[in-house]
Order: C-alpha cells, then sequence, then structure tokens
C-alpha cells in the first residue's frame, strides 16, 4: 500500500500562513490529516512553523499541490511517498 503524505515548513508565519491556509482550503478534498506544529504560545509565539498532512487521492494532483506550495516565498514543502 502506499501512502502519500507533505510536510510544509513556513518561515516568517505571520506573512506565509494565510497565504498556505487559503492555498490547503482550495486542496482541502485531497486533505484526510493535518496537523500544525509550532514553539511557543501566546505572546511567545516563534516565527516558524511546521504542518504534516495526509493525502488521498491522486499522486499528480498531491504534486501540484507540493509546487504551488513552494512557490510562496519562505515555504518549503516536501511530498513524501511512503510503502507501506
Amino acid at each position: 500500500m502506499k501512502k502519500n503524505v507533505m510536510l510544509i515548513y513556513l518561515d516568517n508565519r505571520d506573512e506565509t500562513a494565510t497565504k498556505v491556509q487559503k492555498i490547503l482550503t482550495g486542496w482541502g478534498c485531497l486533505i484526510k490529516t493535518r496537523l500544525g506544529i509550532h514553539d511557543g504560545v501566546l505572546d511567545e509565539c516563534t516565527p516558524t512553523g511546521l504542518v504534516f498532512l495526509e493525502l488521498v487521492g491522486d499522486t499528480e494532483k498531491h504534486k501540484k499541490l507540493e509546487h504551488k506550495l513552494n512557490l510562496v516565498k519562505n515555504v518549503d514543502a516536501r511530498l513524501i511517498q511512503l510503502e507501506i
């Protein structure tokens, strides 16, 4: 069984998070699970973050999503294909 997941690293979250959110909303039907992680809370939030996605559907669409995300400055998205 093959499983596709994506890791998305965001730097400068104040500027990148809204852009990434908009993209993920547009491609939401491909996302089964989404987990966002960043250090700190309240007044001590960090400027970086990591988003984990469990994807469903067509791998070619996953690659297009990865490409769209990587067009955003300070975002590094990586599609990872696992063989289980």
